[in-house]
């Protein structure tokens, strides 16, 4: 018996080949390699270092996130996309090499005001539809004229934007018309610009600009909902697994899980898993779900729990306690998954908890 808890195995190769897809898509670019939530759920520090002889600059969301990464020895830039917010944050940045966004008033105002160790590279954020965070296009003139008459801010800024529908391709009229509204609020008034995430590096050639910032393409997923990363050559970074700890005879008419919400129609073997919402496989995962047990494709039967799953063998299984199950990754695209539990791909990869192994390998 060689059963064993869930394993969350990271290829860094298939990290860094995933970079390469996405250069292969911006040849007149700079990519970016943006690292928040821990790597999407991949690890960032191992990430980073993976990346770092071959991006220029990472970007996170959080200050924590950027901190990490230079306590950690990453030693690139990095961009932080949601800027600092206070003056220890802001005094830090500029001491590490931390880029920082803005997008409000209240951090202009502090950055005009905080003495800085050495000046400090700003990215504009523009608002051209998200509605979230960012100046809004008529404000930019005024903004970039007050960043200009700041000493410690480097000259001249940079500019960017996020899409709010870019992964929605019945919307191409909403993405167009925000690419429209940022060339028109910054063309000739910045240094470098960026706006497409994975989606707009997919679908947005003409966006391309000056970088680019892909975050789920490096990790093997593809933005679009009704598509698979290896649609476009993409790999899966990370394999999921776990194993068989119990294979039961099952009668039909017998249920199985809390709530007994899913009742066998046939006599059957139900194989047992050791995963559940305490490992970051989702509850809601619906019976029918696909998972692999040795390679072959079975569903999910009853409710999630805690520490186990539980999957229809069938009358002929011949699957054995300690066979290997993958939740998601090689032969089970997580937006497979995904889309049986109605959510995105992204939200499988960075739910995952402290609980499973964390194995890396580089092949």
């Amino acid at each position: 018996m060689q059963a064993q808890g869930a394993v969350a195995r990271i290829n860094l190769a298939a990290i860094r080949h995933n970079f390469a897809v996405v250069q292969q898509f911006t040849p007149s670019a700079k990519a970016m390699a943006v690292v928040k939530a821990n790597a999407y759920g991949h690890g960032d520090l191992a990430v980073a270092a993976a990346l770092q002889a071959h991006t220029e600059l990472f970007a996170v969301a959080r200050f924590e996130e950027a901190q990490k990464l230079r306590a950690g020895g990453i030693v690139q830039p990095i961009l932080l996309l949601a800027g600092f917010l206070n003056v220890a944050q802001l005094q830090y940045a500029a001491r590490h090499r931390i880029q920082v966004a803005i997008h409000n008033p209240e951090q202009l105002q502090l950055l005009a005001r905080t003495p800085l160790s050495s000046p400090i590279t700003v990215w504009l954020k523009v608002d051209t539809g998200m509605h979230r965070i960012g100046f809004a296009p008529e404000q930019v003139d005024k903004v970039l004229a007050q960043l200009h008459d700041i000493e410690q801010v480097v000259k001249p800024v940079n500019a960017f934007t996020h899409f709010a529908q870019a992964d929605e391709t019945a919307q191409r009229a909403t993405t167009l018309a925000a690419i429209e509204c940022f060339k028109q609020a910054t063309a000739g008034k910045v240094k470098h610009t960026a706006l497409c995430n994975s989606a707009g590096v997919l679908a947005y050639p003409e966006a391309h600009a000056d970088y680019v910032r892909p975050g789920i393409m490096l990790y093997g997923i593809t933005p679009f909902g009704e598509q698979q990363g290896s649609d476009i050559g993409l790999r899966p970074a990370m394999d999921f697994t776990s194993s068989l700890i119990a294979v039961r005879e099952h009668r039909a008419g017998e249920p199985v899980g809390y709530g007994a919400n899913w009742v066998s129609a046939r006599d059957t073997r139900i194989g047992v898993i050791a995963v559940g919402y305490g490992d970051g496989y989702p509850r809601m995962a619906p019976t029918g779900t696909p998972v692999l047990v040795n390679g072959r494709r079975v569903p999910l039967v009853g409710r999630v729990s805690m520490d186990m799953a539980t999957v229809d063998l069938g009358p002929k299984g011949t699957e054995q306690v300690g066979d290997e199950v993958i939740l998601w990754g090689q032969g089970l695209a997580a937006e497979e998954v995904a889309r049986h539990v109605g959510t995105i791909a992204y939200e499988l990869v960075t739910r995952l908890t402290n609980r499973p192994r964390w194995e890396y390998i580089d092949q």
